[in-house]
């Protein structure tokens, strides 16, 4: 089973991501964790990356390819993969397939996680993090019982430099102009699921677990 996961930021790809591999046993792909590994190994396409992580521009896609290939190509992937917030564009989605199609490989479904923006604002603003233990707040939905202040230690919660209405703004109309043309690419192919991403985070994972075993 082969999925792709796609949802706007905040909608929360990386919590269903994670119950997924950890109960379908699937192979977790991340073009960041892909990148930081070539770039350990010092592969040739990870020097080429390097170079332009160093100057601090973006990965152009055709390295990106090449990165997906080397990792696509391990036979650890046979019993299934997922994709996380990866592919972003059209044209990615266009040559993730062409690549799959040289491994004898196919996406099976692609999960969005549709969520109103107005809700997503919420979810993200209202975030508050203590740097301390770890522990993620929210003050609309999941407040700490004294404001400010972490309930499990104690610690000064913080909120992240770009868990603002202006910088997400931002990221969701730069996430909207590139993504939909990518979901509407694979609802050609009848391959794509949407869940409904506002729901408590066991209801979304409800709602994913219902698609997939309809898969088998």
């Amino acid at each position: 089973m082969n999925l792709l996961i796609i949802g706007a930021p905040g909608a929360g790809k990386g919590t269903v991501s994670d119950r997924i591999i950890n109960d379908y046993e699937l192979v977790h792909v991340s073009t960041g964790d892909m990148l930081r590994e070539a770039v350990k190994n010092g592969t040739p396409v990870g020097l080429q990356a390097q170079g332009y992580m160093n100057r601090g521009e973006l990965v152009p896609d055709e390295v990106i390819h090449d990165i997906i290939v080397e990792r696509l190509s391990r036979d650890d992937v046979d019993a299934g993969f997922l994709f996380d917030g990866y592919p972003r564009t059209k044209n990615q989605a266009v040559d993730l397939d062409e690549i799959l199609k040289q491994l004898d490989k196919k996406v099976d479904c692609v999960i969005d996680l549709d969520i109103d923006d107005e809700d997503l604002i919420k979810r993200i603003t209202g975030r508050r993090l203590c740097p301390d233990c770890g522990e993620i707040y929210n003050i609309y939905y999941k407040p700490s019982k004294t404001e400010g202040i972490c309930d499990k230690c104690g610690g000064t919660l913080i909120q992240r430099k770009d868990d603002n209405p202006d910088s997400l703004k931002v990221r969701l109309e730069e996430y909207h102009k590139n993504t939909q043309p990518v979901i509407e690419y694979y609802e050609k192919m009848d391959i794509v699921r949407h869940v409904d991403a506002s729901m408590s985070k066991d209801e979304v994972y409800d709602s994913v677990k219902n698609i997939l075993e309809g898969l088998y």
